[in-house]
């Protein structure tokens, strides 16, 4: 079915597949349209930084936090919620983010920062909070409409990104976007739908998974975010329930359910998100964990990434998920794009 292109396109009626294709291009764009919009836009005196937003909108700010906590000379955290933390005030920079605009929680938390005089910056690509934010003369980096939020993430991970460059919270060019892009436009065509499945790794762990539960392990620090966006992925794309831990803190909870019923471990699939970036106790960790698991379990797959930094690693194990993810869809006879569930919750919400 995952070399049938027909049937591909009879579920993939929205062409998520085609819009996880163009990640790489999106990300290229994103880049170049937050340097255009914030170029000479200087904040001063900033102690810390809070991105607010919620879901597609969020996972930007989470995977910005993992991947500058080392580069960072100040704290950095990803707030979703109606409230900020107490700490925010006028040497805070909160950056709001909001791919349709309308996201009622974020909207409250950019009130908030408005009153505690936070220095702020919104990232969307219209609605509500760019009114608000034009109203109250507060910069906007305005990014392209119409796609599900989940697969604009390089519109919400690339503007952030640049915009600490340019505020000097994070070393100018550190994190080579150029490279990293360069790399995802190599890599995606092992990925492609064109590409079959005896040589589309994408396809083939879609395929492994596909009827059974699966659990994706990160590491702290370095894949842990990527973990969450994996379970996210094949929680919207696939229609597929899934769940995520990260290395160390499983070794000291988790672990012990794989003493549990063997039935149920024989539907679990395990997924470990793997980088040369682990120090050596958590390499030893995993190889452990794997001898003592790998009997109970369906299986246990590790996935290694492409690339020279940690941005490429990065990014190459989101674009991989992404695929993995809308293949899974495929192999439920689902449609990637369709989010009714969430619509109606949505829809109940303002009633």
């Amino acid at each position: 079915m995952l070399d049938d292109l027909k049937a591909i396109k009879s579920l993939d009626k929205s062409g998520m597949l085609e819009l996880i294709y163009n990640f790489p291009d999106t990300g290229e764009k994103a880049a170049d349209i937050a340097r255009d919009s914030i170029r000479g836009l200087r904040f001063h005196n900033i102690m810390n930084v809070v991105i607010t937003g919620l879901g597609g909108s969020a996972i930007g700010g989470d995977l910005i936090r993992m991947i500058t906590q080392e580069r960072s000379a100040i704290p950095i955290m990803v707030n979703r919620d109606y409230t900020l933390p107490a700490f925010v005030d006028e040497k805070t920079l909160v950056i709001a983010s909001s791919y349709s605009g309308n996201t009622e929680e974020t909207l409250a938390a950019y009130q908030e920062a408005l009153k505690r005089k936070a220095k702020i910056l919104a990232i969307t690509t219209g609605g509500e909070l760019k009114n608000k934010a034009l109203a109250d003369e507060v910069p906007v980096i305005t990014i392209p409409a119409g796609m599900p939020p989940r697969a604009a993430l390089g519109y919400s991970f690339f503007p952030i990104l640049v915009a600490l460059e340019e505020q000097g919270i994070i070393p100018r060019r550190h994190f080579k976007i150029e490279e990293s892009i360069k790399l995802l436009k190599d890599a995606r065509n092992q990925f492609h739908y064109d590409t079959p499945e005896s040589e589309n790794p994408a396809k083939l762990l879609a395929r492994k998974l596909h009827g059974k539960l699966p659990v994706i392990y990160g590491v702290a620090g370095v894949t842990e975010v990527i973990a969450v966006r994996w379970k996210g992925q094949f929680n919207e794309n696939s229609k597929h329930p899934a769940f995520f831990n990260v290395f160390p803190e499983l070794n000291h909870n988790e672990i012990m359910g794989y003493e549990g019923d063997k039935d149920l471990l024989s539907r679990m699939e395990i997924v470990i998100l793997r980088s040369p970036d682990e120090i050596d106790r958590i390499k030893k960790r995993i190889e452990i964990t794997k001898a003592l698991i790998e009997n109970t379990v369906s299986g246990v797959t590790e996935i290694w990434p492409k690339g020279e930094t940690p941005l490429e690693r990065m990014l190459y194990l989101i674009l991989f998920g992404d695929y993995v993810s809308a293949y899974l869809a495929i192999l439920n006879q689902k449609d990637p794009t369709e989010i009714d569930f969430i619509n109606s919750l949505k829809d109940r919400m303002k009633s």
